[in-house]
């Protein structure tokens, strides 16, 4: 699985959730800050060192934190090499980010190997109705 994992919240801890349930040991892609700094509301994003030990300090408080390994994604190349690795099986994922998995997908068959897995988590919505997100966490802190 990856992300960015600012300002950690409820959709990303159902995420991690589910996938820690899912799966014997889960590598997590952390979006570096250089990869962020178009996003809106740039300015609150929280730094990669942060968003990280935000992501081990969740996990451990329900499942031991040799479950994971954290790498850090600089660029779609990254992403695309961490994902050739022969031993994944699934991925898992946003609605948000469905078409990456795919494409992700097309470059393992590519190479020969088996697609993974997609396994694709609904978004959650906040009680005002409006899907959970980190932009808007940002959004709120200008």
């Amino acid at each position: 699985m990856g992300g960015t994992f600012d300002h950690l919240h409820d959709g990303h801890k159902y995420l991690l959730r589910t996938a820690l349930k899912l799966s014997n040991f889960v590598e997590i892609g952390l979006t570096s800050q250089e990869l962020l700094k178009n996003k809106k509301a740039s300015s609150k994003l929280e730094d990669y060192d942060t968003r990280k030990a935000n992501l081990k300090a969740f996990i451990s408080s329900f499942t031991d934190i040799n479950r994971i390994n954290i790498v850090e994604i600089k660029d779609w190349d990254d992403m695309a090499r961490y994902s050739q690795d022969p031993d994944y099986e699934g991925l898992i994922l946003s609605q948000e980010t469905y078409l990456n998995a795919v494409k992700l997908n097309e470059l393992r068959e590519e190479k020969g190997l088996a697609p993974l897995i997609l396994i694709v988590i609904p978004l959650l919505k906040d009680e005002n109705n409006k899907i959970i997100n980190s932009t808007a966490i940002r959004e709120k802190l200008e």
